[in-house]
């Protein structure tokens, strides 16, 4: 078999230089090409030639970093560089004022040309907010929509985890490069992403580690991917209302799943409310803004009366008994005029379909009505 670098032609690898000066943003190696009317070819050859400003620009790129590309993408068939000017390139990162030059993806990049939902959200996040990210994930997923998230802990795992049980799968934007998993405990994930049909992808060069000016950087990929960026649990401060106001700046959706008002990780997404995001309760919320129609998947006998069955339960006094918060035993007990015994006993089989999880302090309910 060729070795995978053949397949980049020298357009190919012209980008891949310019990407590799790390001193000089994209929007200044466009804003040359374009005043001096040069293709990316011309910059590698006959520099000589070469304007005194190109000259400048030129001597920031670094042959380690671009043998470091090279040698990467020919360790395995499922690597891939995609330059500016590859068809594989997402159009709407096009739209970025300073857009990668290359990207440097793992797995299943077809997935950059399917519709993109970014969930993105805190890393201390609830075991509700986690289900919630997971939940809408798997939706949007089965639905057609790929979902794009950070690989981070908290809800962007949760939001991979949805989407690979999904149909369609998931994007992992990174802030390292393409082999250096962020967090480590994310290993697992990371590699269930690149081998299960999604894709993890980066600007940042093979061999970069992560740093802390790496991750803004991401969040940008993040939000321009993305027809819309829906945010589950955060603070005021933080990244996530970052890269939601960076969505909002390119002219993309947001939205914003509510939560307790006693909770701090509630804030973020009642703020972002406030000032105009939609809210959001299910996956229909979101389409219906993005103006994406669901793929028809349809369900098989036993999924339907799976689902009937769970809505039937959702329904009962039992289960109403029990909030989106932490809910005391005792209060469930007291509600349904129960023992304690009696009421753990009752909330098993909940447990067991999913529906309500046992917490420090009682139960939360999962969904249901």
């Amino acid at each position: 078999m060729a070795p995978q670098s053949s397949q980049l032609d020298s357009e190919a690898l012209a980008w891949i230089a310019l990407a590799s000066a790390q001193r000089v943003s994209p929007k200044l190696w466009l804003q040359a090409l374009e005043k001096y009317q040069l293709s990316t070819v011309d910059l590698g050859s006959n520099t000589s030639s070469l304007p005194n400003e190109v000259k400048q620009l030129t001597n920031n790129i670094s042959p380690p970093l671009i043998d470091a590309a090279i040698n990467w993408l020919q360790a395995s068939d499922n690597r891939h560089i995609v330059p500016l000017s590859s068809p594989h390139y997402p159009e709407l990162l096009k739209q970025l004022d300073s857009p990668p030059l290359a990207l440097f993806a793992t797995g299943n990049k077809a997935l950059f040309q399917k519709p993109q939902i970014a969930i993105v959200g805190s890393r201390r996040a609830s075991l509700q907010g986690k289900r919630t990210a997971t939940d809408i994930a798997y939706g949007l997923s089965s639905s057609g929509v790929v979902v794009t998230s950070g690989l981070a802990m908290g809800i962007d795992s949760a939001a991979h985890q949805g989407a690979l049980s999904g149909s369609t799968g998931t994007i992992a934007v990174m802030g390292t490069g393409p082999e250096k998993v962020y967090p480590a405990k994310n290993s697992k994930l990371y590699e269930a992403i690149n081998n299960d049909g999604g894709v993890t992808v980066t600007e940042f060069f093979p061999g970069q580690g992560p740093k802390p000016w790496h991750f803004p950087r991401r969040n940008r990929i993040i939000a321009a991917l993305s027809l819309g960026t829906l945010v589950v649990e955060a603070k005021i401060k933080s990244g996530t209302l970052i890269t939601a106001n960076l969505a909002a700046d390119m002219g993309r959706e947001v939205f914003a799943v509510p939560g307790n008002i006693a909770n701090a990780y509630a804030e973020g997404c009642h703020w972002l409310i406030q000032q105009g995001a939609k809210l959001v309760t299910n996956i229909s919320d979101i389409l219906d803004e993005v103006g994406v129609q669901p793929e028809q998947l349809g369900l098989n006998v036993d999924e339907q009366n799976e689902k009937s069955t769970a809505n039937s339960l959702a329904t009962d006094k039992l289960l109403a008994s029990v909030d989106y918060d932490i809910t005391a035993i005792d209060v469930i007990a007291q509600r349904n005029a129960l023992s304690v015994s009696q009421a753990m006993a009752s909330l098993l089989e909940y447990e067991l379909r999913g529906l309500v999880a046992a917490v420090p302090g009682g139960y939360v309910k999962l969904r249901g009505k």
